[in-house]
């Protein structure tokens, strides 16, 4: 069952924090487990991120993202919309707008977003569904959504944009299978994630 997300961090404590704040604690169950890294995030795109519901004054929510520590960053997102923010070191994140399709909630995390390349999305959801007890909600041409319920508040999305992988995953999913070793593994593309018992 997927359980959390693992993020490296330079400083453990800030950003355990700032995601504390940024998500109000709110992930649909989900644990958010921060490990020490030794060097700053590489200037490309993490292929996982987090999408974070803007709710219905979503202008004042990315201004108290801002406050909190977060930066707005261009990834070449152009006229989306959603607004995209980086939080204290680098790690992007979506702050979505209300009439987002597929959320189900007004603020907190609301999506895992793994880029996948459409030659790789029927193998990764396939990979993902078997690894988390979540089931495919919507297939379109966009991607695939996996949500642990229908009515779960995060759901999990894989899609294009996918660029090659030139580095470890700085943010990395966490499933619990107490049948299987513990530790880190690759999915179906060559992400890291973790099994924990």
């Amino acid at each position: 069952m997927l359980t959390g997300i693992v993020i490296d961090a330079l400083d453990v404590t800030r950003l355990e924090r700032f995601w504390q704040d940024a998500t109000q604690g709110r992930t649909d169950g989900l644990r958010l487990r921060f490990t020490p890294a030794t060097e700053p995030k590489p200037a490309a795109k993490n292929p996982l991120h987090l999408d974070l519901a803007g709710g219905p004054a979503w202008e004042t929510e990315v201004d108290r993202l801002l406050s909190l520590g977060a930066t707005r960053v261009d990834i070449g997102q152009g006229d989306v919309p959603w607004d995209v923010l980086a939080d204290p070191e680098g790690n992007e994140f979506c702050v979505l707008r209300p009439g987002h399709p597929g959320v189900l909630a007004d603020s907190g995390l609301v999506a895992l977003c793994l880029d996948t390349t459409d030659e790789d999305r029927h193998a990764q959801s396939d990979f993902w569904q078997s690894h988390t007890a979540w089931h495919a909600i919507e297939s379109h041409d966009w991607g695939v959504r996996l949500r642990r319920t229908p009515t779960s508040t995060v759901s999990m999305v894989m899609g294009p944009p996918a660029t090659a992988k030139k580095a470890r995953n700085r943010l990395r999913l966490e499933v619990t299978r107490p049948d299987h070793r513990p530790g880190e593994f690759l999915d179906a593309a060559g992400n890291e994630f973790h099994i924990a018992h």
